[in-house]
């Protein structure tokens, strides 16, 4: 196995202050697994396009390794050596993350009411929250578009029973309590057609993680969300990440709703949306009564801890959506919906409703456009007034 130095793998982590085993690389370059571990990684068939993309794209593809069940250890040296070069990385990853939000979540009140007003707020005020994206899948996009979507969805939410199930390891029984019955709606209560496990995808086979068609934002996010429930360490963001999803997913899973009903998509994608837009609601209101209140009570200090977990997962899903209009939209100005006059030197004069450019395909000469009422606001604003 070649001598590969660790700096040439993933230079914007790498070079972080955050990562202790850079200094050890530079002392002493070592033979290192990094090669193997690289090889093995799935890319783009013109590879990785950003140190970001490899980096996630090899955290997803450990996940996957780490947390399946298996029958031996294999080269247990190899495998241990293996665990802790991921996990330095996945470490470095995540530190880099906690430092963007660690302003904002020491600023949070420390007294459980005003906790919870603040954390319950960030379902209207969070980063991504009310993203233009979702009202465009609801009015917009065609069945390709909205595949491509779920598939990104699948490789974020799936397993989140099993986080669940990660994160309550040895909490407090009111907070354990609650997380068992969450996980036990995850599970369908008992009957295997209901479980959460998966996203359906409109009758084409789930995209697998490690298929190049999922984007290195939605890999990060799903990797942030593993990197939290299974270090001990991060236990308490992770109950502040899953928290934040029970919490905003219901306004996003309501639009999706409405945008399958308008495809004519009647079966499990439709059900599960639908399904999930209620369910996830009242998780909300219990995981907020039965986990966070009284963990902020009992401990005023952990209020800044959980709030660090909540505003990890909001800022990552924060970043997917702007990649996901990107990649749909492929254009940065594109207008969500809008009533409009065409300007009077274009000799028309008429108003009514103009549909959004079809993305990722050449547009005519545009026409000079009066918005006489919004109904949805540009999407350089990224969020939606009402729908």
């Amino acid at each position: 196995m070649k001598i590969l130095h660790a700096q040439s793998v993933h230079l914007s982590v790498l070079r972080t202050s955050t990562y202790a085993g850079y200094r050890l690389f530079r002392r002493r370059p070592r033979i290192c697994i990094f090669d193997a571990m690289l090889r093995a990684t799935p890319l783009r068939p013109g590879g990785a396009s950003s140190p970001d993309e490899l980096i996630h794209r090899l955290l997803a593809s450990s996940h996957e390794q780490r947390l399946a069940p298996r029958r031996t250890a294999g080269d247990f040296d190899t495998e241990l050596a293996r665990e802790t070069s991921i996990r330095r990385i996945e470490r470095t990853f995540v530190e880099a993350e906690r430092a963007n939000v660690a302003i904002e979540a020491r600023a949070v009140p420390r007294d459980a009411t005003s906790f919870l007003s603040w954390f319950e707020s960030q379902n209207e005020t969070g980063p991504g929250q009310r993203d233009t994206l979702f009202a465009w899948l609801a009015q917009h996009a065609d069945r390709e578009q909205m595949r491509w979507f779920l598939n990104q969805e699948f490789a974020n939410e799936t397993g989140f029973g099993d986080l669940v199930a990660l994160t309550q390891v040895n909490m407090p029984t009111r907070a354990k309590l609650e997380l068992a019955r969450n996980y036990w709606d995850e599970m369908g209560r008992g009957i295997e057609t209901q479980v959460h496990r998966t996203i359906p995808t409109l009758g084409v086979r789930p995209v697998r993680a490690d298929e190049n068609t999922i984007v290195w934002e939605s890999l990060a996010l799903g990797n942030l969300m593993v990197a939290l429930a299974t270090a001990r360490h991060y236990a308490y963001q992770s109950l502040g990440a899953l928290g934040a999803v029970e919490l905003t997913a219901p306004s996003r899973a309501q639009l999706v709703t409405v945008g399958l009903k308008r495809l004519g998509i009647s079966g499990a994608a439709h059900d599960y949306y639908a399904f999930s837009a209620a369910q996830d609601a009242r998780h909300s209101a219990a995981w907020n009564r039965e986990v966070l209140g009284p963990l902020v009570t009992s401990d005023p200090s952990l209020a800044p801890v959980i709030a660090e977990g909540a505003l990890l997962r909001l800022h990552a899903g924060a970043r997917c959506f702007e990649r996901y209009r990107r990649q749909l939209w492929g254009r940065q100005d594109i207008i969500a919906n809008f009533e409009y006059a065409e300007d009077d030197q274009q000799g028309s004069g008429g108003s009514g409703v103009h549909p959004v450019s079809e993305p990722n395909r050449s547009p005519g000469p545009e026409p000079v456009l009066k918005p006489v009422a919004w109904r949805t606001v540009s999407a350089r604003s990224q969020r939606w007034d009402k729908f």
